[in-house]
């Protein structure tokens, strides 16, 4: 029987993941089932306008186990176990339901947050996963394929939770990771976390399954939150047992409990290729290739590239957080061809920049001098703006200055923000078995 939350967190506080983990512990330790695959964390579309933090939905499977089982946290002090396969038997969804409700009710945000469960034996058709993780879906289409499938639901504020669920439901995973996410003992919600930095940086440097953990560049921990919400940490990579590893590597405060999700992220799924120009719309994310005609830096220290596409000119945005990732458009020049990923936001209309593929750069030339004269040897002289240059002696003329080409600190590759400014959903170059060119590692602080 599969389970889905979302939308019980807020800014204040709160975690959907955290309401994950109570409904397992209810449902296996005070309802005897078991826990079938592995607790499934699902981002969605990360340009929703209306999202809170990193717009996941919660899925779970439940029934009786069979086969290998294997130990993926601790709730409570008692340990967690998903089981790879399930006996022909399926437990009431509508007490499944029932058991999660009052659930529900704690732990979401009433003022913030429009909470969504649903219940069912069948899986939604995966074509609304795709429409949850790259479009902005209707409610009425949910529903729809809700009762076609003979799911059940509860719904608090507008419901809306109830789309997330159904598009996180729908996931088949292909491309995958995992994510370890560790809580906190509620006494110690909102208020400062502890934990050893040190300890992050070992587990990143001893872990090479592991990403988005540390920042090598700044010294930075990417894997605490900042905001006042039940979890620890999350440490991401793609084994469950390396991600283990970890856990027992990083030294923090105590900690209440700690699971392994299979997650979409870093996978990339939210980027839309090949898209008809009819179909490039705000609020959803796109790979656009084009070749690079002005780059600007402005106040505040925000960088804009435009670009000419199949979708006519799009300005492309790299904001002052993403920090040094701003010289490698600071550093394009107009010519070059890219590929650029990112969101398209609707006001003001740009494409806020994930990563970026350099494809093609062109020669960039400097003057030096004028021209110097083959037949007097003297420095001839500009005629004007536009129209070349005049021998003053011997009145030989020449249109092309002494020129020098420069050294371009750009060169073809892969180009990606520092781990702190990157999305869930945004693959790392490490997982696409890419590495940023050593000239651009070397010389970012030019």
């Amino acid at each position: 029987m599969f389970v889905a939350a979302d939308d019980t967190d807020s800014m204040r506080g709160n975690c959907t993941t955290y309401l994950a983990t109570e409904i397992i512990f209810d449902l296996v330790y005070n309802c005897n089932l078991d826990l079938i695959g592995s607790p499934r964390l699902v981002r969605l579309n990360p340009a929703i306008p209306w999202k809170t933090r990193g717009n996941g939905s919660l899925v779970m499977c439940f029934g009786k186990g069979k086969g290998k089982k294997t130990f993926i946290g601790e709730i409570n002090g008692e340990p967690v176990y998903s089981f790879e396969d399930m006996e022909d038997w399926e437990p009431d969804k509508e007490m499944i339901l029932e058991r999660i409700k009052p659930l529900v009710e704690k732990y979401h945000d009433p003022e913030y947050s429009d909470p969504g469960i649903v219940v069912s034996e069948k899986r939604p058709s995966e074509e609304f996963y795709f429409l949850g993780v790259r479009r902005v879906v209707e409610r009425d289409t949910i529903v729809a394929e809700l009762e076609r499938i003979g799911a059940v639901r509860y719904e608090l504020g507008c419901g809306r939770g109830i789309i997330g669920c159904t598009c996180g439901m729908a996931w088949i995973p292909n491309d995958f990771t995992y994510e370890l996410l560790s809580y906190r003992p509620q006494e110690r919600w909102g208020t400062e976390r502890i934990f050893d930095r040190d300890s992050v940086y070992v587990a990143d440097h001893t872990i090479p399954s592991s990403f988005n953990s540390w920042e090598d560049r700044s010294g930075k921990v990417a894997i605490v939150p900042a905001t006042p919400c039940p979890v620890m940490y999350g440490f991401r990579g793609d084994d469950i047992s390396d991600l283990i590893r970890g856990h027992d590597i990083i030294k923090t405060e105590p900690q209440s409990r700690w699971l392994v999700f299979l997650t979409n992220q870093g996978t990339d799924d939210h980027i839309i290729y090949n898209c008809p120009r009819e179909e490039f719309i705000p609020n959803s994310s796109y790979s656009v290739k084009g070749i690079v005609k002005k780059v600007e830096r402005i106040r505040g220290g925000h960088t804009f590239m435009t670009i000419d596409s199949e979708y006519g000119e799009v300005v492309c945005a790299a904001y002052e957080p993403s920090r040094e990732f701003r010289h490698a458009i600071d550093w394009l020049t107009p010519g070059d061809k890219v590929e650029v990923l990112g969101e398209l936001r609707e006001s003001p209309r740009s494409l806020n920049i994930e990563k970026l593929h350099v494809l093609e750069t062109v020669d960039e030339y400097e003057k030096i001098s004028n021209p110097v004269c083959p037949s007097c040897n003297r420095l001839m002289v500009s005629v004007g703006k536009g129209k070349g240059y005049r021998c003053r002696q011997c009145k030989t003329k020449s249109d092309t200055p002494i020129m020098k080409k420069n050294t371009r600190w750009i060169v073809p590759g892969w180009y990606e923000p520092p781990v702190a400014a990157r999305r869930h959903l945004s693959k790392p170059l490490k997982r696409m078995g890419e590495i940023q060119p050593v000239e651009f590692v070397n010389c970012r602080n030019q």
